[in-house]
């Protein structure tokens, strides 16, 4: 592969975010709320106005400031006594010990860590099984880093756990089987997926555990939602299952329940010998995490009491007010997330293309959503919708959207 088809296969101008931020002037004042009436939003992204970071993050980057070169010049992985701390509060959240020193590394962001485990574990001709739908990124790097995909089904739109009582996300496990059996030696997925927002059963948790040893695959597993779930769901960790410990990378952080992500800050632990790789690589790439962001993880997982469980109550309101509205677009689809705030509904057909009508929605009722295809080929029909925003807001831009969908309806 050349290096211009490398770069080219990253294909920005859909990503998160990314259109509303290069298009010209009206796009803008649109998102600026000048030419439509209300409010516009933009789902591709949470809104950290309307649900602000953590109490005293800001006071504690502060301090990091003020502490100078000791904070600013960490070693490579992040430094030592905050690696310690956030060590101590992710064993006892994931149910497994942690080498603070060998075993972790705190990263420019959970996709900084994603980059760098995919760079650690893939290389050209390696296969790799992912999941479809799943995390934009996860597509890209393999595919940058010139690996051979293997699809693996998430059947989520089948699996009913709310009158059914079903709490499976819905992955094809015997896939998954055939994808180590055909080579696979890398499992790539997100729990919380992203975007549907299902949650993996201690069933399918034990099963990816078992498959993983029996055939030596290493798993990257991002779990960047896993505290932001909602009322009845259990999480199963796979770091705690019956899984080598040298074949496995979590990927965590605090940017999205906590509202962090300004200060870029996520962190990867597991294997030392893949940690070790990583941090050879962010050394050339970025040296460190931001050293005086790095403070900041002191506040993780030590919120005021009750903090945690509020915005998540605020959270299961919007998303159950959104599923209201999209619920009742006849023929379209909308399973409720189980955790993490994005919804990943189910257009009906319509006489315009899914893409174009991705842009009809931006310019026409100021309501910006990531397109489907992002997550996979097969679900072109679907928008994710980051429901983190303004109550409010949120509702309004989703009736629009509803409205929009029976004006275009074929």
């Amino acid at each position: 592969m050349n290096i211009q088809n490398k770069f080219a296969r990253l294909a920005t101008d859909n990503a998160p975010g990314q259109e509303v931020r290069q298009n010209a002037a009206g796009i803008q004042a649109l998102l600026r709320g000048d030419v439509l009436p209300g409010r516009p939003v933009d789902f591709s992204h949470g809104d950290v106005d309307a649900h602000e970071p953590t109490p005293g993050a800001f006071e504690v980057f502060a301090q990091g400031v003020a502490r100078g070169g000791r904070q600013a010049y960490t070693e490579y992985r992040g430094d030592l006594e905050i690696r310690e701390t956030v060590a101590a509060r992710l064993a006892g959240f994931t149910g497994a010990p942690i080498d603070a020193r060998d075993g972790m590394i705190v990263t420019p962001g959970t996709q900084g860590a994603l980059f760098l485990a995919v760079a650690a574990t893939v290389a050209r001709g390696d296969k790799v099984a992912i999941v479809q739908p799943d995390y934009f990124a996860n597509r890209k790097l393999v595919e940058f880093f010139e690996g051979e995909m293997i699809p693996v089904r998430l059947d989520y739109e089948t699996v009913d756990y709310e009158t059914a009582g079903e709490d499976r996300a819905g992955l094809d496990l015997d896939q998954l089987e055939a994808a180590f059996r055909g080579g696979a030696r890398v499992f790539l997925f997100s729990n919380p997926n992203n975007p549907a927002g299902v949650v993996y059963s201690p069933a399918e948790i034990a099963r990816i555990a078992a498959l993983a040893g029996q055939y030596g695959a290493t798993v990257i597993v991002d779990q960047l939602y896993s505290r932001l779930r909602y009322s009845g769901v259990t999480y199963t960790h796979l770091r705690a299952q019956d899984v080598d410990p040298q074949n496995i990378i979590t990927i965590m952080g605090p940017s999205k329940t906590e509202s962090l992500s300004g200060y870029r800050l996520g962190v990867a632990f597991g294997s030392p010998a893949i940690i070790a790789r990583m941090e050879k690589l962010q050394a050339i790439v970025s040296l460190r995490a931001a050293g005086y962001c790095q403070a900041v993880l002191r506040t993780w997982f030590a919120e005021p009491e009750g903090w945690m469980d509020e915005r998540i109550r605020r959270h299961q309101a919007i998303r159950d007010d959104l599923l209201a509205v999209l619920r009742g677009i006849d023929d379209g689809f909308a399973r409720a997330p189980q955790a993490g705030s994005y919804l990943f509904p189910r257009l009906p057909a319509l006489a315009v293309s899914h893409a174009d009508f991705v842009r009809i929605l931006r310019l026409q009722a100021g309501t910006v959503v990531t397109p489907g295809t992002e997550f996979s080929p097969h679900h072109g029909d679907c928008v994710r919708l980051n429901f983190s925003q303004d109550h409010r807001a949120a509702v309004a831009a989703v009736e629009r959207m509803a409205a929009l969908v029976e004006r275009y309806r074929a």
